[in-house]
């Protein structure tokens, strides 16, 4: 398989941070209330799944230059005041790496120094030539302090295109979440944790995060008639405008209610046929990064679905760190794809009409 050493790097990399995020998550849903509206879990989990991914990729693939486009920085934790947290950090980095067989066995433990310059390993600003990893070390803070839904999104570029993607999804169950699907993804318990991964050209699989059991390839929904489908939207309001989305929707004749639920595990869900469609409208002046749809994009479209602006043009990962779109972001299969379009297309207009008057 193309990318085969790679794809092991990033499942090994995703697998682990995603291990290091649920250690947070749990000590945090066991901590008093108050503590939900504390940023520091996240902030912890997310330093913290970062460096884990940074120092794997680069251990593992030693031989290769490195390049990673990621959501954090050293910064914060550079200011007085933060060593406690730094401190924290480093032991649970140590505590997780300390977890795995990795290929080449950790030389020694790390100190905050180490951890603090494998973070800033992901100050790379991407762009169109060579490569580049592209990680959100926890995509979906909201449900992250919630307890729900959120992932680790790691994703290879190569000259601009996307060429890998992995997505680990800890609170994700193994079963389907929305009415679409036949149950082919069924699972006789209500086991939760997911890892979906796909590389260009082979197709999308996904198996249990935390076993070693077979993966299985997966498929977008084949449902054809809008009607009958289901569709994801972000969880936030702040993420999408669910008006629009809701008058889209309308315009489908979709039925169901839609599925809200934080982070690329949408895309997962929807690349195992969970739901057939995913709309994400950012309020004006909001910049997506890329970060934020790299590993989830080729995990739908190798799973046979198609992801584009709100214009039909497909997602332009070669300009940097952020994506300069249409608009927004809508993902459904090839059926319902044009009808899809001609439905955002209406409303859009619609609404700068109303807005107008």
């Amino acid at each position: 398989m193309a990318y085969e050493k790679e794809l092991d790097a990033a499942k090994k990399a995703a697998s682990l941070a995603a291990r290091l995020c649920q250690k947070v998550q749990k000590e945090l849903l066991q901590s008093d209330v108050q503590s939900k509206s504390d940023k520091s879990p996240v902030t912890v989990a997310d330093y913290g799944s970062q460096a884990v991914v940074s120092l794997l990729l680069q251990r593992e693939l030693s031989s290769e230059p490195f390049s990673l486009v990621a959501e954090e920085d050293s910064a914060d934790l550079r200011k007085d005041g933060s060593h406690e947290i730094l401190e924290r950090i480093t032991k649970l980095v140590n505590d997780t790496l300390a977890t795995e067989n990795l290929h080449k066995p950790v030389d020694s433990t790390l100190s905050t120094d180490d951890l603090l310059k494998a973070i800033d390993c992901g100050t790379s600003e991407g762009g169109p030539n060579g490569r580049h990893w592209v990680l959100d070390p926890i995509d979906g803070t909201k449900g992250f302090l919630r307890g729900d839904q959120y992932a680790v999104a790691l994703g290879l570029l190569e000259e601009g295109k996307v060429v890998l993607g992995v997505l680990a999804c800890p609170n994700l169950p193994l079963a389907s979440i929305a009415g679409d699907s036949k149950d082919k993804n069924s699972s006789s318990s209500d086991e939760k944790g997911c890892l979906f991964f796909a590389t260009i050209g082979s197709g999308t699989y996904m198996q249990p995060l935390d076993s070693k059991s077979d993966p299985v390839k997966v498929h977008v929904s084949s449902v054809e008639n809008p009607e009958e489908a289901s569709f994801f939207e972000s969880f936030e309001g702040a993420h999408s405008l669910h008006d629009l989305s809701s008058s889209i929707a309308n315009k489908l004749g979709v039925k169901a209610p839609p599925v809200r639920i934080d982070s690329q595990a949408k895309y997962g869900a929807l690349s195992r046929g969970d739901g057939a469609i995913y709309l994400r409208f950012p309020h004006k002046g909001y910049r997506e990064k890329i970060w934020d749809h790299v590993a989830g994009a080729i995990v739908v479209t190798e799973a046979g679905g198609i992801v584009t602006d709100a214009g039909g043009k497909a997602l332009d990962f070669s300009k940097g760190k952020y994506l300069d779109l249409d608009t927004g972001i809508i993902v459904a299969n090839e059926k319902i794809m044009p009808l899809l379009l001609k439905a955002v297309r209406e409303s859009i207009a619609e609404q700068e009409k109303a807005s107008s008057l």
